[in-house]
């Protein structure tokens, strides 16, 4: 009688070997070596979707990727309409908080801005932005991994009335 040890067996050793390498926990980035995942702490937030971390010795600017947060401190821009509020969240949720930050398919932007998605446990930074009527979705090939998602979470608030479709004009 075979009992399909084998199969469990082997699942158990890689999801051992995840464990024990936190391949997300690693050295700052440089180059093709770069990880597709570390854990970082939270050193100051800028505005709803940027945010500087330390990862390991260095500290870097960091961008949430697929999710656009209205304005609140770009030079020669007013604050827009829910910013600070975007801005309030960010600063209770994300700063001195240890989070893991996965990269997409582009690493770093035009202002050299590591661009991540973002988790806290299992909660899903990103996506509870536009949830909340916080951020609204920005596509920018290549990283739209979960866009599809960003957008029907978008709808969702929208129709809803929260956050920033409740308050800003169109």
């Amino acid at each position: 009688m075979r009992h399909g040890g084998g199969y469990g067996s082997a699942l158990l050793l890689i999801l051992a070997a995840v464990v024990l390498l936190r391949p997300w926990e690693s050295e700052p980035f440089s180059g093709d070596d770069a990880p597709r995942a570390t854990e970082a702490e939270v050193v100051r937030v800028v505005d709803g979707d940027t945010f500087e971390a330390r990862i390991g010795d260095e500290v870097e600017d960091v961008r949430l990727i697929g999710v656009d947060t209205p304005e609140t401190v770009k030079p020669g821009e007013p604050v827009q309409c829910y910013g600070p509020q975007a801005s309030h969240f960010a600063h209770r949720e994300f700063e001195g908080r240890r989070l893991r930050l996965v990269f997409g398919a582009e690493r770093r932007d035009v202002y050299d801005r590591l661009l991540a998605y973002a988790y806290i446990g299992h909660r899903f930074l990103n996506a509870e932005l536009v949830r909340r009527g916080l951020a609204r979705t920005l596509a920018i090939p290549p990283n739209t991994r979960y866009s599809a998602r960003f957008e029907q979470l978008q709808l969702q608030a929208a129709r809803a009335g929260r956050g920033l479709w409740g308050a800003c004009p169109p």
